[in-house]
């Protein structure tokens, strides 16, 4: 098993990485299989009109999570890597003015928004609770190409065909076979990591190099993570300089920028009480995941959702822990990269299939990772770090109010990073070996997920979203 760095950490757009940037990359993939034409249905004519419906979570939470627009962008050729959200608002507008799509190498679809992206509150698709099917019809109204995608967290899709394929390997457990990068340390578990660690001698992150290096040099490597260490970066730096209310209509107030003000105020104040440090790890993660809710370009980590936590932990090496240095921010980012292969590989990222432990829990467990290599811990001590973070997120509920990445989505982000950076002090205070391994504990993730009601799984039907102030 093998997913790269990049397969963890990928450039886009708010609010939601299953909910936004996987739909508007079905969309995308949708355009280029119609240009390919294989998949038309016999005795089909030309297409002369697309449509989309929404289903399960897309569908409960799509609105909050502007879906719907994320649809119309994709099928007007955008992709969540190139979108320019300062141009997003008036390719949209075109679109819903128009009523068409027009496009190099397709003909010219009829296309209303308003009619034609349709939230099926009724029907849940079989695969993964995020599905969409988006289709082509003829001048006569027939069928001319159908195909079913599953946002499965992350920003990762997978047509019905490829997630069926998917669970077959993984049922008859040879999904390792299928792995064909060439990876020299091709874990998929925690246990393999380590046994491999102490049979190579070779840290995590020297063996998570080895297997990027197979793709490419180390040099390219090192210029992509720095890449998106800087997009990371800028997001914050644009939510600690902004203020305002975020979109919606809840009415939320942006709070990072005057919290770092009054931060920024106290400092060198002998006064101030000790656990500043936490408010410094909040503020971080919320400027994040305040940018995310405004639409703004993110990084996952590994989702939209909680795409604040491990950002924030590297703002608080960088600026806060003596004897940090860049180097140790690659080291951070391939260390939580490598522990969010192993949870997506055999649990889950997305909210909507296991809840926020799946997101919020996951994006802990990949910061305490990063944060105890970047501090100088063994493997063991990694490994350690990772499950005490994710412990304490297990049966955590995805309940976002009106459907929007904002209460409690925004805090909760922080108390992920203040969660992340307990952990691996913790596990640096010890020798790595302890009772629960992190594997046990992703699979009661997985298994909690597996039980938990629909209501508390990204469908906005329990928890915070029905308990609302009477007002």
């Amino acid at each position: 098993m093998f997913l790269s760095v990049f397969d963890i950490f990928k450039i886009g757009i708010g609010p939601s990485s299953s909910h936004t940037m996987g739909p508007m990359t079905a969309a995308a993939r949708f355009l280029d299989e119609l240009r390919d034409g294989r998949r038309i249905w016999p005795g089909a004519g030309a297409p002369v009109r697309v449509r989309c419906s929404l289903h399960g979570s897309l569908a409960w939470t799509g609105k909050g999570h502007a879906t719907d627009r994320a649809v119309v962008l994709g099928l007007a050729g955008c992709t969540p890597e190139t979108l320019d959200p300062d141009e997003a608002e008036e390719l949209e507008k075109k679109v819903r003015t128009e009523k068409q799509i027009k496009l190099p190498g397709l003909p010219t679809l009829k296309f209303d928004p308003d009619t034609d992206v349709i939230f099926d509150f009724e029907k849940n698709l079989p695969g993964h609770a995020n599905g969409m099917i988006i289709e082509t019809y003829d001048a006569e109204n027939r069928l001319h190409m159908q195909e079913t995608f599953y946002s499965i967290g992350g920003g990762f899709i997978l047509t019905a065909e490829e997630l069926e394929r998917a669970k077959t390997a993984a049922a008859s457990g040879t999904q390792e076979q299928t792995d064909t990068s060439g990876a020299p340390f091709p874990f998929s578990s925690a246990k393999e990591m380590l046994e491999m660690g102490r049979k190579s001698g070779k840290t995590i992150v020297q063996m998570k190099r080895a297997n990027e290096q197979v793709a490419m040099s180390a040099e390219e490597l090192d210029k992509k993570i720095w890449k998106i260490w800087g997009v990371m970066d800028s997001c914050m730096e644009r939510g600690l300089n902004t203020e305002g209310e975020l979109p919606g209509g809840l009415t939320v107030k942006r709070r990072a920028a005057a919290i770092k003000q009054q931060l920024e105020d106290e400092r060198g104040d002998n006064m101030k009480m000790p656990h500043v440090a936490n408010d410094w790890l909040s503020v971080y993660a919320m400027a994040v995941n305040e940018e995310n809710a405004a639409g703004g370009k993110v990084v996952t980590a590994p989702t939209n959702g909680a795409a604040g936590v491990i950002p924030a932990t590297i703002k608080y090496y960088r600026e806060h822990c003596p004897g940090s240095n860049d180097e140790g921010i690659t080291t951070f980012l391939l260390t939580a990269a490598a522990i969010g292969g192993i949870i997506k590989h055999n649990a889950s990222i997305s909210g909507a299939e296991v809840g926020c432990q799946g997101e919020v829990g996951s994006a802990a467990a990949m910061a305490a990772a990063g944060f105890c290599a970047a501090l100088g811990g063994s493997n063991e001590q990694i490994e350690n770090a990772a499950e005490i973070a994710l412990e304490h997120h297990l049966g955590m509920t995805c309940d976002p109010v009106g459907g929007l990445v904002q209460v409690p989505c925004i805090e909760r982000n922080g108390l992920g990073a203040i969660k992340a950076v307990s952990a691996a002090s913790l596990a640096l205070r010890g020798d790595g070996s302890h009772y629960m391994p992190l594997d046990n504990c992703v699979e009661a993730m997985r298994q909690t997920g597996a039980e938990m009601s629909e209501k508390y799984k990204e469908t906005s039907k329990g928890g915070l979203a029905v308990n609302l102030p009477e007002c």
